[in-house]
Order: C-alpha cells, then structure tokens, then sequence
C-alpha cells in the first residue's frame, strides 16, 4: 500500500534512473575538469609571464582567474565523490524514505551544487529526483544553505563567485613568485592602503605649486569565506563502501 502511496505521490525512487543519471553526472565532471584544467594552465601561464615581464600588480589580477579554475576543479572533485558514494549506496537511499544522516551531504551538496552550476544538466536532473523523494523544502534547505542544510562550507566557498581575498591572490602569487626565483615588488602595502586613506593623507599635507595626481588600483576586497572544512565521514568512507 506505502509502495503505491508512494508512487501516486511521485515519491518512488527508481535506482536503475539514479545510477544512470548519476553515471552521467561523473562523465559530465570528467568533461569540466578537463575544460577548466586547460583554463587554469592558461591562467598560471599568463601570470608567470606577467611576472617575467615585471608586471606584479597586472600578475596579482590575473592570478585570481587561476585561483577561480582551480575551486572550480576542486568542487568537481568532491562531485565526482558525491556521486559515487550515492551510487554504492543507492540501495540505502531506496530503503530510507528520509534523507539518510551519513548521506545527507552528499544529497545536499549535490543539489546545492546544481544551483551554480548552469552548464551541468545531470546534476539539475539529480537535484529533481531528490526534491521528488524527499521534498520542496529540504530542496530549498540546501539550496538557499538554511541551517542543518547539511552543505558543507568548502563546497560553498569553492563554487562562490565573490571576489577572492587580497590574502589568498598575494599568498598565491609568492608561491610562484618564489618558484620562478623573482623577488615580488612590495605589493602588500600599496594594496592594502585604502585610496580615501591616502588622500586625507594627502589633504592634510602642504598643497604642492602642481595639483598631485593619484593612480592607485587598491579595491575593497570581502573576506573569504572559511577553507579547508573536511568532508564528513560519509565521504571519507566512500573507498571503505567500494572495498
């Protein structure tokens, strides 16, 4: 009667239709990565090039595509995990009518990760198998990251589209500076002085017999948001699920 219930309410969950899609979903990240593996090759060759040329401030720009590529790989990567912890586990989800606790992340990362991911239709197709099995509302939980949403903070912070931190673009940058054996020009301070500071600085100095001008490309840049969260449990255990 439940199995019919079930079924009359859209709530029926076909696993052969979940691991075909979900199948699909790996090939598709396959696909991305390598699309943004070339992009983030591209990126890092600009601005090692920038550098040899002496241009740091122009290098420290572009150096924030490559740190863009580079979540993008990351976030694939923990999709790619996702969906082969489901499918080993899709016989789990069949028996649990609620979204089980040690899936939960995946569920919710997944369904999360297809609302900022527009060229990636098999998580958009996965996403509605999961809103028919367990609902609008857990849907909308992850996808707007209510609390005990279940997402975890890295893959939030891998698919944002804030701006990266002034830290992380200069961090980034030392590294390859470093590499390459070229001493950085001293970028933190003429970017981390604020141009309203710099010109009350200069607004209370003795006017110059010329007007002063100012080429200053400081920007307010928001603060990243926290890295480095693990992944739960669920996912570490996903090699321990496949042996």
């Amino acid at each position: 009667m439940s199995r019919k219930l079930d079924r009359l309410f859209g709530r029926s969950f076909n696993t052969s239709k979940f691991k075909s899609v979900t199948k699909l979903a790996i090939s598709r990240a396959a696909i991305l990565r390598n699309q943004h593996q070339a992009r983030y090759y591209y990126a890092r060759s600009d601005v090692t090039e920038l550098l040899n040329l002496g241009h740091h401030e122009r290098a420290l720009t572009r150096v924030e595509y490559m740190i863009k590529e580079l979540n993008m790989l990351d976030a694939l990567g923990m999709i790619e995990d996702y969906c082969h912890l489901l499918i080993e586990r899709v016989l789990f989800i069949q028996k649990n009518k609620e979204c089980p606790d040690e899936l939960k992340e995946a569920i919710s990362g997944l369904i999360f990760a297809s609302s900022r991911c527009g060229d990636f239709p098999e998580l958009q197709k996965i996403r509605e198998i999961f809103k028919s099995r367990y609902g609008a509302e857990f849907d909308a939980r992850a996808v707007q990251l209510r609390n005990y949403c279940g997402v975890t903070p890295k893959i939030v912070q891998k698919l944002s589209s804030r701006r990266c931190s002034l830290e992380s673009r200069l961090k980034v940058l030392k590294e390859i500076s470093t590499e390459m054996g070229i001493a950085l020009l001293n970028l933190e301070e003429d970017t981390r002085v604020p141009v309203k500071e710099k010109l009350d600085i200069e607004q209370k100095q003795p006017k110059p017999m010329e007007p002063a001008t100012f080429n200053d490309d400081a920007h307010n840049v928001p603060e990243e948001l926290n890295q480095d969260e693990k992944l739960s449990e669920s996912v570490k255990r996903r090699k321990y699920y496949r042996d």
